[in-house]
């Protein structure tokens, strides 16, 4: 590029030269001569510095210089004298010019058809994966809500699920299997306190599903007769169908009769015991809040919580009956 400029200020200069000389050859004298070369120089740098604006310089590596772009250079006239000129160079609007082509208009439509395209197919996962992740979620749902009770239940339990159901229903007595179970007494419903149960054992009569838990999970309980009658003295009743039973050991428990004495249960106005012979196997205090529990005798049972001493979660009696025969 640098030649070309040289070149072609070169050809300006002589045709300047050439229109000079031919002007001045007729009217100049020799003295004239040192003026004209002088003239000649001048017009040729001139014309050198008017080409530079036109020609912009390329650097050795072939980057361009825009240092003589949107600038006004004072250039000296050829009749003496400074006058400024404006070389702006402006590029083209390439942007407009390309965005308005034909060509330009359908690449981006077939741009932003494939995007709608990817966005449609990252919708669709979108829904699969979320499809996915619902029915994962219903799924652990399921597996980790409790079991629905028994049909024969007539009303919730904080305890029975269907496998200590089946395990006490083929433990009672045969005279009340196949019968609705009815929650006579609960303490979440009715409050803490073993009147409450006792007067409430009176609403069936036949045996009954003393049921209770400690803090720590364990559920266990036995088998008594309603109505409860409490005694003024320490004087066990029941038959040899009463039994004990826990889920302490991994699975439903069960602890019939030993044989070695009766004493099956015992109701107070404020205690309710099962068992005796070294400890009872189960008993309750007057408010329902604490309870013992050891080995006994009249069942040969271990003991029946995670404790000797617990604190009570909730304590429940259910009795036995035809729907038809029990109005709540």
């Amino acid at each position: 590029m640098s030649t070309l400029k040289e070149k072609m200020t070169e050809r300006l200069s002589r045709l300047f030269a050439d229109s000079s000389n031919s002007s001045s050859s007729s009217s100049s004298s020799p003295l004239d001569q040192p003026h004209q070369a002088r003239l000649h120089s001048k017009v040729g740098k001139s014309f050198s510095s008017y080409f530079s604006y036109i020609v912009p310089s390329i650097g050795f590596d072939g980057s361009r210089s825009d240092k003589h772009q949107n600038e006004l250079k004072p250039v000296k006239s050829l009749h003496g004298g400074y006058k400024k000129i404006n070389f702006e160079c402006q590029d083209e609007p390439l942007d407009e010019y390309v965005a308005c082509s034909p060509a330009f208009q359908e690449k981006e439509a077939k741009n932003n058809k494939e995007k709608d395209d990817i966005n449609g197919d990252q919708a669709c996962g979108g829904t699969r994966g979320s499809t996915s992740s619902s029915e994962a979620y219903e799924e652990a749902t399921d597996q980790q809500s409790p079991q629905k009770p028994p049909q024969n239940l007539m009303d919730d339990s904080v305890f029975i699920n269907a496998e200590l159901y089946e395990f006490l229903h083929s433990s009672i007595p045969n005279i009340v299997k196949g019968c609705q179970w009815v929650l006579l007494y609960s303490t979440l419903k009715h409050g803490i306190s073993l009147r409450t149960l006792i007067r409430k054992s009176a609403d069936l009569p036949g045996p009954c599903l003393l049921i209770v838990g400690d803090m720590q999970g364990a559920v266990f309980g036995g088998l008594l007769q309603c109505p409860l009658q409490p005694t003024a003295k320490r004087k066990f009743q029941g038959t040899n169908q009463t039994f004990v039973f826990t889920t302490i050991y991994g699975e439903p428990r069960l602890f019939r009769p030993t044989g070695a004495n009766r004493y099956y249960y015992l109701c107070l106005d404020d205690l309710l015991a099962l068992g005796a012979g070294g400890n009872f196997a189960l008993c309750l205090d007057g408010d329902l809040l604490n309870g013992t529990s050891g080995p006994s005798e009249t069942f040969g049972n271990m003991c029946l919580a995670h404790g000797p001493e617990f604190e009570l979660k909730n304590v429940e009696l259910w009795g036995f009956t035809h729907a038809s025969q029990y109005l709540a």
